[in-house]
């Protein structure tokens, strides 16, 4: 057991790996984890899948009996990510158990090519749901303005939902209005409040990266001063509004009929910039009821040498807010940064989904000795 990762999940974070895949889960490596490492979830994305597919053979025999189907790239690429999922949602089917169903989860995101489009997600959110038939999956739907109305419509179905590629705060208290919304209509439909649940992924270490190219650009004494604090300060506001809307009368009403809180994600928490500490996204977010999804090379560092120093979130929001006042006072446009930040993450989401295809035409043509 690694006493570190132990510490962390003692202080109230669930920790998830931001990885899976076919090798993971057959050779045993992602129940050592669980066993061994305090791991109590799994996300995954286009970007985890089109590496998981390029690499061995974990996947051959299946490709081989959809080629046999003659199944089409798309059909292919829901089989082999939701056979994934569903295995892995059968592994931690006991952490779910222990928890209530508030761990023990693994998501599986619409494709990128959706993001933009509200009723494509909510209709593939719902097939993804009914294909993986696991009450342990999260299905995740990006914070675009377009995936707002999705989100509201499938938790209203009773469906959980992983809410993926939040940068900004005004649309986080989108998100958290479009998930009280889906929980009023799901109470209306009948549907059993305390079985739906949802998390809410602020991604963090990308903020750095580009307020910090900014700030480079700017180039004065006092924007290098502020280098490599920005997403720290976003995840700290964040977490304020979570705890506000938590705490809100709508959701006390909500909460009386079993719902339960949306909790917070911290994504995106591999550092990037190798002059920051690379446990810099955990140690500086510890606050108890939030889950810290990790790459496995960052949740090995914090094995090695990380340190929980306490909560380092609650009451930090007026210090917060002063750091993100100075940014605007050297220079740097949040609503630009933020805006950009969105719009490359559905690039590069897309990307990887369009590089996963090509693994999986390629791998469908051999099959089929072409």
């Amino acid at each position: 057991m690694s006493d570190r990762l132990k510490a962390l999940a003692d202080a109230g974070v669930s920790i998830w790996l931001d990885d899976l895949s076919r090798e993971l889960i057959n050779s045993g490596e992602l129940a050592r984890l669980v066993a061994g490492s305090s791991v109590v979830g799994v996300t995954t994305n286009p970007t985890i899948f089109a590496s998981a597919l390029s690499k061995g053979e974990s996947y051959d025999d299946q490709v081989n009996e959809l080629a046999g189907q003659h199944a089409s790239v798309d059909e292919a690429i829901t089989t082999l990510t939701t056979t994934d999922v569903r295995n892995a949602c059968d592994l931690l089917a006991a952490t779910s158990a222990a928890t209530g169903g508030v761990d023990g989860r693994v998501s599986i995101e619409v494709e990128p090519g959706l993001a933009k489009d509200t009723e494509g997600t909510i209709s593939q959110a719902e097939e993804l749901w009914k294909i993986v038939d696991r009450p342990n999956a999260l299905i995740k739907i990006p914070a675009t303005v377009e995936g707002l109305p999705a989100i509201t419509e499938v938790i209203g179905s009773g469906v959980s939902v992983n809410v993926t590629l939040i940068f900004a705060l005004e649309r986080y208290r989108r998100v958290i209005d479009a998930y009280l919304s889906g929980l009023e209509r799901a109470a209306e439909a009948g549907h059993d409040l305390s079985q739906i649940h949802s998390v809410a992924s602020f991604f963090v270490s990308r903020v750095d990266t580009e307020v910090d190219k900014r700030l480079d650009a700017i180039g004065t004494e006092e924007a290098q001063a502020l280098k490599g604090k920005a997403a720290i300060a976003n995840a700290r506001l964040a977490y304020a509004i979570f705890a506000e809307a938590f705490d809100s009368d709508r959701f006390r009403t909500l909460a009386a009929r079993g719902a339960r809180p949306q909790r917070p994600l911290w994504a995106s928490t591999g550092v990037k910039d190798p002059s920051l500490p690379d446990t810099l996204y955990v140690t500086e977010l510890v606050v108890a009821g939030t889950v810290n999804t990790m790459p496995g090379k960052t949740m090995q560092a914090f094995a090695d040498h990380g340190e929980v120093l306490g909560d380092k979130v609650t009451g930090a929001a007026a210090e917060a807010q002063q750091l993100m006042d100075s940014l605007a006072a050297v220079g740097v446009d949040y609503d630009d940064v933020v805006a950009v930040l969105e719009r490359e993450g559905v690039d590069k989401f897309q990307k990887s989904w369009d590089e996963l295809a090509a693994t999986v035409t390629d791998a469908l043509r051999g099959a089929e000795g072409e």
